[in-house]
Protein backbone atom coordinates (compact mmCIF):
# COMPACT_ATOMS: atom_id res chain seq x y z
CA UNK A 1 0.00 0.00 0.00
CA UNK A 2 1.53 3.69 -0.80
CA UNK A 3 3.68 2.85 -2.93
CA UNK A 4 3.39 5.55 -4.76
CA UNK A 5 4.39 7.80 -1.91
CA UNK A 6 7.15 6.12 -1.17
CA UNK A 7 8.64 6.72 -4.65
CA UNK A 8 6.84 10.05 -4.36
CA UNK A 9 9.46 10.77 -1.42
CA UNK A 10 12.57 9.62 -3.38
CA UNK A 11 15.80 12.11 -4.62
CA UNK A 12 14.21 11.72 -7.95
CA UNK A 13 10.84 12.56 -7.22
CA UNK A 14 12.28 15.62 -5.98
CA UNK A 15 14.16 16.49 -9.03
CA UNK A 16 11.27 16.10 -10.96
CA UNK A 17 8.94 17.77 -8.73
CA UNK A 18 11.23 21.21 -8.96
CA UNK A 19 10.93 20.58 -13.02
CA UNK A 20 7.23 20.59 -12.78
CA UNK A 21 6.94 23.48 -10.43
CA UNK A 22 9.10 25.84 -13.14
CA UNK A 23 6.66 24.46 -16.05
CA UNK A 24 3.55 25.50 -13.74
CA UNK A 25 5.07 28.63 -13.19
CA UNK A 26 6.22 29.11 -16.96
CA UNK A 27 2.97 27.83 -18.60
CA UNK A 28 0.73 29.90 -16.72
CA UNK A 29 1.12 33.25 -18.48
CA UNK A 30 -0.04 31.00 -21.51
CA UNK A 31 -3.82 30.52 -20.18
CA UNK A 32 -6.26 33.02 -21.24
CA UNK A 33 -9.71 33.69 -20.80
CA UNK A 34 -12.36 32.66 -23.40
CA UNK A 35 -13.67 35.26 -25.68
CA UNK A 36 -17.39 34.87 -25.27
CA UNK A 37 -16.07 36.06 -21.64
CA UNK A 38 -13.44 38.15 -21.78
CA UNK A 39 -15.92 40.92 -23.75
CA UNK A 40 -18.48 40.70 -21.13
CA UNK A 41 -18.37 44.43 -19.77
CA UNK A 42 -17.36 44.76 -15.92
CA UNK A 43 -16.14 47.40 -14.16
CA UNK A 44 -16.00 47.05 -10.56
CA UNK A 45 -16.06 50.25 -8.27
CA UNK A 46 -13.52 49.38 -5.56
CA UNK A 47 -13.80 51.54 -1.98
CA UNK A 48 -10.68 52.42 -0.05
CA UNK A 49 -12.31 52.26 3.04
CA UNK A 50 -9.13 51.35 5.00
CA UNK A 51 -7.78 54.76 3.46
CA UNK A 52 -10.44 56.87 4.90
CA UNK A 53 -10.50 55.23 8.63
CA UNK A 54 -6.84 55.51 8.72
CA UNK A 55 -6.82 59.08 7.65
CA UNK A 56 -10.04 60.15 9.57
CA UNK A 57 -10.10 62.32 12.53
CA UNK A 58 -12.31 63.14 15.66
CA UNK A 59 -14.05 65.85 13.95
CA UNK A 60 -14.58 64.20 10.99
CA UNK A 61 -16.02 61.00 12.45
CA UNK A 62 -19.52 61.44 12.68
CA UNK A 63 -19.75 61.72 8.92
CA UNK A 64 -17.63 58.90 8.06
CA UNK A 65 -19.94 56.14 10.32
CA UNK A 66 -22.81 58.02 8.71
CA UNK A 67 -21.86 56.77 4.85
CA UNK A 68 -20.68 53.88 6.07
CA UNK A 69 -23.39 52.42 8.77
CA UNK A 70 -22.65 48.67 7.80
CA UNK A 71 -19.08 49.17 8.81
CA UNK A 72 -20.07 50.53 12.45
CA UNK A 73 -21.73 48.12 14.39
CA UNK A 74 -24.66 49.93 17.10
CA UNK A 75 -23.26 48.00 20.12
CA UNK A 76 -20.15 50.29 19.95
CA UNK A 77 -20.81 54.09 20.42
CA UNK A 78 -18.94 56.73 18.71
CA UNK A 79 -16.01 57.08 21.85
CA UNK A 80 -15.31 53.52 21.03
CA UNK A 81 -14.32 54.61 17.33
CA UNK A 82 -12.67 58.05 18.46
CA UNK A 83 -10.66 55.13 20.54
CA UNK A 84 -9.60 52.80 17.75
CA UNK A 85 -8.40 55.48 15.58
CA UNK A 86 -5.63 56.26 18.09
CA UNK A 87 -5.17 53.09 18.70
CA UNK A 88 -1.55 51.57 18.32
CA UNK A 89 -2.69 48.33 16.88
CA UNK A 90 -5.38 50.07 14.39
CA UNK A 91 -2.19 52.39 13.57
CA UNK A 92 0.30 49.69 12.70
CA UNK A 93 -2.87 47.89 10.79
CA UNK A 94 -3.49 51.03 8.71
CA UNK A 95 0.60 51.64 8.05
CA UNK A 96 1.12 47.40 7.16
CA UNK A 97 -2.02 47.74 4.94
CA UNK A 98 -1.16 50.50 2.95
CA UNK A 99 2.32 49.41 2.26
CA UNK A 100 1.17 46.08 0.86
CA UNK A 101 -1.79 47.55 -0.82
CA UNK A 102 -0.27 51.22 -1.82
CA UNK A 103 -3.30 50.58 -4.83
CA UNK A 104 -5.61 47.83 -5.69
CA UNK A 105 -5.09 47.81 -9.37
CA UNK A 106 -3.93 43.87 -10.21
CA UNK A 107 -6.35 42.83 -7.56
CA UNK A 108 -9.21 44.84 -8.99
CA UNK A 109 -8.43 43.19 -12.32
CA UNK A 110 -8.75 39.53 -11.25
CA UNK A 111 -11.87 40.67 -9.61
CA UNK A 112 -13.17 41.88 -12.77
CA UNK A 113 -12.07 38.41 -14.45
CA UNK A 114 -13.55 36.45 -12.28
CA UNK A 115 -16.92 38.27 -12.30
CA UNK A 116 -16.94 38.53 -16.04
CA UNK A 117 -16.95 34.38 -15.43
CA UNK A 118 -19.59 34.75 -12.65
CA UNK A 119 -21.73 37.01 -15.02
CA UNK A 120 -21.23 34.47 -17.79
CA UNK A 121 -22.89 31.60 -16.05
CA UNK A 122 -25.22 33.76 -13.67
CA UNK A 123 -26.28 36.67 -16.10
CA UNK A 124 -28.52 37.58 -13.22
CA UNK A 125 -25.81 38.00 -10.35
CA UNK A 126 -25.98 41.69 -9.44
CA UNK A 127 -22.30 43.27 -9.32
CA UNK A 128 -21.34 44.57 -5.76
CA UNK A 129 -19.45 47.45 -4.61
CA UNK A 130 -16.45 46.54 -3.32
CA UNK A 131 -15.25 47.60 0.40
CA UNK A 132 -11.62 47.37 1.43
CA UNK A 133 -11.10 47.19 5.25
CA UNK A 134 -9.03 46.33 8.00
CA UNK A 135 -10.63 43.49 9.91
CA UNK A 136 -8.25 42.80 13.53
CA UNK A 137 -6.98 39.93 10.96
CA UNK A 138 -10.63 38.48 11.09
CA UNK A 139 -9.10 35.49 9.11
CA UNK A 140 -11.41 32.73 9.36
CA UNK A 141 -14.27 35.55 7.10
CA UNK A 142 -11.60 37.51 4.68
CA UNK A 143 -13.95 38.25 2.60
CA UNK A 144 -17.73 39.04 2.90
CA UNK A 145 -20.23 39.22 0.08
CA UNK A 146 -23.58 40.10 -0.48
CA UNK A 147 -26.10 40.89 -3.30
CA UNK A 148 -24.85 44.55 -3.17
CA UNK A 149 -21.53 44.30 -1.45
CA UNK A 150 -18.10 42.31 -1.13
CA UNK A 151 -15.80 43.80 1.82
CA UNK A 152 -12.59 42.79 1.65
CA UNK A 153 -10.34 42.84 4.84
CA UNK A 154 -6.62 44.03 3.50
CA UNK A 155 -4.74 42.83 7.12
CA UNK A 156 -5.61 39.16 5.86
CA UNK A 157 -3.66 39.24 3.00
CA UNK A 158 0.05 40.74 4.14
CA UNK A 159 2.06 37.68 3.04
CA UNK A 160 2.35 34.60 5.11
CA UNK A 161 4.99 35.03 7.27
CA UNK A 162 3.99 38.71 8.47
CA UNK A 163 4.24 39.09 12.12
CA UNK A 164 0.68 39.87 12.61
CA UNK A 165 0.25 36.50 12.34
CA UNK A 166 2.65 34.93 14.80
CA UNK A 167 0.28 32.10 17.02
CA UNK A 168 -2.22 30.99 13.63
CA UNK A 169 -1.36 27.67 12.39
CA UNK A 170 0.76 27.63 9.39
CA UNK A 171 -1.50 25.61 7.44
CA UNK A 172 -3.59 28.50 7.57
CA UNK A 173 -1.10 31.08 7.11
CA UNK A 174 0.43 29.76 3.70
CA UNK A 175 -2.61 31.34 2.16
CA UNK A 176 -2.58 35.09 3.50
CA UNK A 177 -1.37 36.10 0.59
CA UNK A 178 -2.62 38.71 -2.23
CA UNK A 179 -2.81 35.43 -4.79
CA UNK A 180 -6.10 34.01 -2.57
CA UNK A 181 -8.03 37.28 -2.91
CA UNK A 182 -9.86 36.20 -6.12
CA UNK A 183 -9.84 32.77 -4.24
CA UNK A 184 -11.86 33.81 -1.86
CA UNK A 185 -14.46 35.95 -3.49
CA UNK A 186 -14.84 33.14 -5.88
CA UNK A 187 -15.52 30.35 -2.96
CA UNK A 188 -18.13 32.90 -1.12
CA UNK A 189 -20.03 33.30 -4.03
CA UNK A 190 -20.01 29.28 -4.94
CA UNK A 191 -20.61 28.57 -1.39
CA UNK A 192 -24.29 30.22 -1.85
CA UNK A 193 -25.07 28.18 -4.40
CA UNK A 194 -23.43 24.74 -3.27
CA UNK A 195 -25.40 23.40 -0.47
CA UNK A 196 -24.52 20.10 1.84
CA UNK A 197 -27.16 17.85 1.26
CA UNK A 198 -27.89 16.30 4.78
CA UNK A 199 -25.87 13.11 4.90
CA UNK A 200 -23.12 12.28 7.04
CA UNK A 201 -21.02 10.26 4.96
CA UNK A 202 -17.48 10.85 4.09
CA UNK A 203 -18.63 10.03 0.04
CA UNK A 204 -20.93 13.38 0.67
CA UNK A 205 -18.25 15.51 2.32
CA UNK A 206 -16.07 14.33 -0.76
CA UNK A 207 -18.50 15.77 -2.88
CA UNK A 208 -19.49 18.75 -1.60
CA UNK A 209 -16.05 20.06 -1.24
CA UNK A 210 -15.44 18.57 -4.81
CA UNK A 211 -18.33 20.93 -6.24
CA UNK A 212 -17.10 23.93 -4.52
CA UNK A 213 -13.44 23.42 -5.97
CA UNK A 214 -14.80 22.34 -9.75
CA UNK A 215 -16.80 25.55 -9.44
CA UNK A 216 -14.29 27.84 -8.40
CA UNK A 217 -11.64 26.40 -10.97
CA UNK A 218 -14.45 27.37 -14.02
CA UNK A 219 -14.66 30.76 -12.86
CA UNK A 220 -10.96 31.15 -12.00
CA UNK A 221 -9.78 30.24 -15.48
CA UNK A 222 -6.44 32.55 -14.84
CA UNK A 223 -5.86 31.07 -11.60
CA UNK A 224 -3.04 27.93 -10.75
CA UNK A 225 -4.89 24.84 -9.70
CA UNK A 226 -2.62 24.66 -6.58
CA UNK A 227 -4.14 28.56 -5.59
CA UNK A 228 -7.92 26.99 -6.10
CA UNK A 229 -7.26 24.32 -3.25
CA UNK A 230 -4.84 26.74 -0.94
CA UNK A 231 -2.06 23.72 -1.64
CA UNK A 232 1.22 24.87 -2.20
CA UNK A 233 2.73 23.82 -5.91
CA UNK A 234 4.32 20.75 -3.69
CA UNK A 235 1.48 19.69 -2.10
CA UNK A 236 -0.57 19.55 -5.11
CA UNK A 237 2.10 17.77 -7.14
CA UNK A 238 2.31 15.68 -3.84
CA UNK A 239 -1.58 14.30 -4.44
CA UNK A 240 -1.41 14.20 -8.09
CA UNK A 241 1.76 11.91 -7.92
CA UNK A 242 -0.16 9.75 -5.03
CA UNK A 243 -3.83 9.87 -6.00
CA UNK A 244 -4.05 6.48 -7.38
CA UNK A 245 -2.87 5.32 -3.94
CA UNK A 246 -5.29 7.65 -1.69
CA UNK A 247 -7.84 6.82 -3.62
CA UNK A 248 -7.07 2.89 -3.02
CA UNK A 249 -6.74 3.75 0.43
CA UNK A 250 -10.41 5.04 0.91
CA UNK A 251 -11.50 2.27 -1.16
CA UNK A 252 -10.12 -0.49 0.63
CA UNK A 253 -10.36 0.66 4.40
CA UNK A 254 -14.13 1.23 3.20
CA UNK A 255 -14.39 4.56 4.48
CA UNK A 256 -16.48 6.33 1.32
CA UNK A 257 -20.12 5.11 2.88
CA UNK A 258 -18.65 5.36 6.64
CA UNK A 259 -20.29 8.55 8.97
CA UNK A 260 -17.56 8.58 11.40
CA UNK A 261 -17.21 12.45 11.88
CA UNK A 262 -13.10 12.00 12.75
CA UNK A 263 -12.79 11.34 8.83
CA UNK A 264 -13.66 15.04 8.80
CA UNK A 265 -10.59 16.00 11.07
CA UNK A 266 -8.12 13.27 8.83
CA UNK A 267 -9.32 14.28 5.67
CA UNK A 268 -11.18 17.44 4.73
CA UNK A 269 -10.63 20.33 7.59
CA UNK A 270 -8.22 22.45 7.28
CA UNK A 271 -5.56 20.72 9.37
CA UNK A 272 -1.11 20.47 8.84
CA UNK A 273 -1.15 16.99 6.87
CA UNK A 274 -3.54 14.76 6.11
CA UNK A 275 -3.91 11.05 8.77
CA UNK A 276 -3.70 8.07 7.38
CA UNK A 277 -1.67 6.88 10.66
CA UNK A 278 0.91 5.61 8.21
CA UNK A 279 4.72 6.80 8.85
CA UNK A 280 4.70 9.62 5.50
CA UNK A 281 1.56 11.40 7.39
CA UNK A 282 3.30 14.37 7.98
CA UNK A 283 5.00 14.82 4.30
CA UNK A 284 1.20 14.75 2.79
CA UNK A 285 -1.04 17.62 2.29
CA UNK A 286 -4.08 18.01 4.54
CA UNK A 287 -7.46 18.29 2.68
CA UNK A 288 -7.35 15.29 0.65
CA UNK A 289 -11.04 14.20 0.88
CA UNK A 290 -11.50 17.24 -0.55
CA UNK A 291 -8.96 16.91 -3.38
CA UNK A 292 -10.24 13.70 -4.25
CA UNK A 293 -13.78 14.84 -4.29
CA UNK A 294 -12.24 17.46 -7.03
CA UNK A 295 -11.49 14.81 -8.96
CA UNK A 296 -14.28 12.92 -8.83
CA UNK A 297 -16.79 16.01 -10.19
CA UNK A 298 -14.21 16.55 -12.38
CA UNK A 299 -14.87 12.83 -13.81
CA UNK A 300 -18.50 13.18 -13.41
CA UNK A 301 -18.38 16.51 -15.68
CA UNK A 302 -16.34 14.79 -17.95
CA UNK A 303 -18.80 11.80 -18.66
CA UNK A 304 -21.83 14.33 -18.50
CA UNK A 305 -22.80 17.41 -20.69
CA UNK A 306 -24.30 19.76 -18.11
CA UNK A 307 -24.49 22.85 -17.62
CA UNK A 308 -22.03 24.08 -15.31
CA UNK A 309 -25.37 25.52 -13.59
CA UNK A 310 -27.07 22.42 -12.95
CA UNK A 311 -23.85 21.25 -10.83
CA UNK A 312 -24.95 21.86 -7.19
CA UNK A 313 -28.23 19.91 -7.58
CA UNK A 314 -26.96 16.62 -8.56
CA UNK A 315 -26.29 14.09 -5.53
CA UNK A 316 -23.14 12.51 -4.52
CA UNK A 317 -24.60 8.99 -5.33
CA UNK A 318 -25.42 10.40 -9.14
CA UNK A 319 -22.00 11.96 -8.98
CA UNK A 320 -20.41 8.81 -6.99
CA UNK A 321 -21.85 6.29 -9.67
CA UNK A 322 -21.97 7.99 -13.37
CA UNK A 323 -18.36 9.40 -12.52
CA UNK A 324 -16.57 6.15 -12.44
CA UNK A 325 -13.90 7.52 -11.13
CA UNK A 326 -10.46 5.25 -11.33
CA UNK A 327 -7.65 7.33 -11.42
CA UNK A 328 -4.47 5.87 -13.44
CA UNK A 329 -0.82 5.39 -12.59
Amino acid sequence: MFQQVRIALSMGFRFFLGLTVFLMVGCKNDVKIPEEISQIPIALEVDRFDQKFAKVDASELPELIAAYPYLFPEQYDEQFWRDKIQDTIQLELNSEVAQSFPDFNEETQELDNLFKHIKYYYPKTPLPKVVTITSDVAYRTPVILTDSLLIIGLDNYLGEDHHFYKGIQRFYTQNFRKEQIDVDVADAFVRTLVRKQGSRRFLDEMIYHGKRLYMMEQLLTLEAKNEIIGYTPEQLDWAEANEVDIWTYFVENELLFDTDSKLLSRFINPAPFSKFYLEFDNESPPRLGRYIGWQMVKAYMQRNTIPLQMLPGKSSDEIFKQANYKPRK
